[in-house]
């Protein structure tokens, strides 16, 4: 097995597990599954989804990536880059044709593949490269850090379109009102 190989396998795992992680939440309705998982149909919340999702996935990548000796470098940093940069990459996507003609499930299905494919492909770039190494402890702070913003503002979000849940019209996990 190859590095790439091992690329194409995580956007078919990441794009699985973003099936199974929107719906945690409801099957277990938590504080702890609030802060990794989406907690409404915000924007902002499947945000957090797809950041969890190739997060989440890094376990099994780590085993892989063990378990057939493949060469690496950098692995936190490549998983928080790739976690962190699928969020821009998709909204700038999915927002204009949002914004155009509203939510429709095949066309941000489709963003989603194709965000996850453009985050691994990076991922493959920053697993490949020598000069990170040294960023590896910074980045798996970071992710921790990522997590503690995604429960504040899922707890306390801005009042924005990117937090506001339009299915039930409400803001992060509490439940008042506009």
């Amino acid at each position: 097995m190859t590095l790439k190989r091992t690329r194409f396998i995580s956007t078919i795992g990441i794009f699985a597990l973003c099936f199974l992680f929107h719906f945690i939440y409801d099957w277990l309705p938590c504080s702890l599954t609030a802060i990794f998982f989406p907690v409404n149909e915000s924007i902002w919340e499947h945000m957090k989804l797809l950041f969890s999702a190739v997060v989440f996935y890094g376990i099994i990548d780590y085993i892989i990536l063990q378990k057939f000796k493949i060469k690496y470098n950098n692995f936190f940093t490549s998983l928080f880059v790739s976690a962190l940069t699928i969020i821009p990459i998709y909204l700038i996507m999915f927002l204009p044709i949002y914004h155009k003609i509203g939510e429709n499930m095949a066309i941000t299905i489709g963003i989603m593949l194709v965000s996850i494919i453009i985050s691994q492909v990076i991922s493959y770039y920053i697993l490949k490269a020598k000069d990170f190494d040294k960023l590896n402890i910074i980045s798996l702070i970071l992710i921790i850090i990522s997590y503690i913003v995604f429960a504040f503002l899922t707890y306390y979000p801005i009042k924005n379109e990117l937090f506001f849940d339009t299915q039930e019209e409400k803001y992060g996990i509490n439940n008042y009102n506009i």
